[in-house]
C-alpha cells in the first residue's frame, strides 16, 4: 500500500511504496494524488527501461519528443536529458516552463528517473503549483482569462537549453506552433495552463489587457513577445512571469539516484536549477 506525504502548501507530494509491486487500487492514489498536489516523487526505484515503460503505460499512451531522437530503437519513448560537465550555456529546462506544449496535442504528464546525480541539493528541479497562481489573482482578472488562449512556439527562448542536445542527437524539424486555452479545470480545480518558455501571444485580444498583463504571466522560458504588440511588453513579461513562479507556489526537488518524480503539466511549471557537472535523467512524458 503506497503512503503519500504533501509537501509544505500541498505543492507536490512524496508517495512511499515500490512501483514494481503496484496494484490497481495503488494507481488510483498515485493518478488521484496528482490530481490534488500536481507532482509526486518516489525514492529508491532501481528500474529497468522495461520496468520504466511499463509503469509509465498505467497513465496513458507514450508520447515521441520532437526534438531528440531516443535511448533506443526498443525504448524511444524514453528521451535521455543529460548535463556534461564540459557543457557551455544553460542545463536542459533552465527556464520554467511546460513540456512540449508548442504541439496539437501536449504530454498531460511527465516523468524524470535519475540515472546519475552529483551532490543533493546541487541539481534541483523547481516546480511551480498553477493552482495556487491561479487561485491568487483577482476575479475579474480570472473571468477574462478564462475566455482567452495562448499561442505556442518551439522557438521561444528555452530552446536555447537544448542546443548542447540537439547537437548530438536532435531531429531535424521546423518550428512547432500550438494555441491553447490558458484556463484548465482539472476535477473542480482551476489552473493556469500557460508555458512562459513558448508563449507568442493571446487570442483574442485581451480587454484591459495592460491591467491583466501586470498581474499574471504564462511560461517564462518560451515567451519571445505578445500579439497584437503591446508598449513596454518586455516590463509586462517581467511583471507575469514575477506572479506565475512566486516563492509562495514553488518546490525544489533535491534528487538522489534512482529517484522518480511524476508532475501534471497541465497544474505544474518546472525548470532545472544551474550546475556545473554530469547528470543523467531519463524521461518520458504522457498524451
Amino acid at each position: 500500500m503506497f503512503k503519500i506525504i504533501p509537501n509544505k502548501r500541498n505543492i507536490g507530494a512524496e508517495a512511499i511504496g515500490n512501483i514494481k509491486d503496484i496494484s490497481k487500487k495503488d494507481f488510483k492514489t498515485i493518478f488521484k494524488s496528482l490530481e490534488v498536489y500536481g507532482m509526486i516523487f518516489l525514492r529508491r526505484q532501481k528500474l529497468s527501461s522495461s520496468d520504466y515503460i511499463k509503469f509509465a503505460k498505467h497513465f496513458g499512451k507514450l508520447a515521441d519528443y520532437p526534438r531528440l531522437k531516443g535511448l533506443s530503437k526498443k525504448y524511444k519513448q524514453i528521451t535521455v536529458v543529460q548535463r556534461k560537465a564540459t557543457d557551455k550555456g544553460p542545463s536542459f529546462g533552465e527556464q520554467f516552463h511546460t513540456d512540449s506544449i508548442y504541439t496539437k496535442k501536449p504530454p498531460r504528464f511527465t516523468m524524470l528517473l535519475s540515472k546519475l546525480v552529483p551532490k543533493k541539493g546541487r541539481a534541483n528541479t523547481e516546480f511551480s503549483s498553477q493552482y495556487l497562481a491561479f487561485d491568487h489573482l483577482s476575479k475579474s482578472i480570472k473571468n477574462q482569462l478564462l475566455q482567452v488562449k495562448g499561442k505556442y512556439s518551439s522557438e521561444g527562448p528555452i530552446s536555447v537549453t537544448t542546443r548542447e542536445r540537439v547537437k548530438e542527437k536532435g531531429r531535424k524539424i521546423k518550428e512547432l506552433k500550438s494555441t491553447h486555452k490558458i484556463i484548465k479545470k482539472i476535477n473542480s480545480k482551476n489552473t493556469i495552463y500557460c508555458s512562459p518558455g513558448h508563449l507568442v501571444g493571446f487570442s483574442p485580444k485581451l480587454k484591459n489587457s495592460d491591467k491583466i498583463k501586470k498581474q499574471f504571466y504564462c511560461s517564462p522560458g518560451h515567451l519571445v513577445g505578445f500579439s497584437p504588440k503591446f508598449k513596454n511588453s518586455d516590463k509586462i513579461k517581467k511583471e507575469l512571469f514575477k506572479h506565475q513562479i512566486k516563492k509562495k507556489f514553488q518546490y525544489s526537488l533535491k534528487w538522489e539516484k534512482n529517484q522518480l518524480a511524476i508532475w501534471d503539466n497541465r497544474s505544474m511549471l518546472h525548470q532545472a536549477t544551474p550546475f556545473k557537472g554530469n547528470r543523467i535523467m531519463h524521461r518520458i512524458t504522457i498524451l
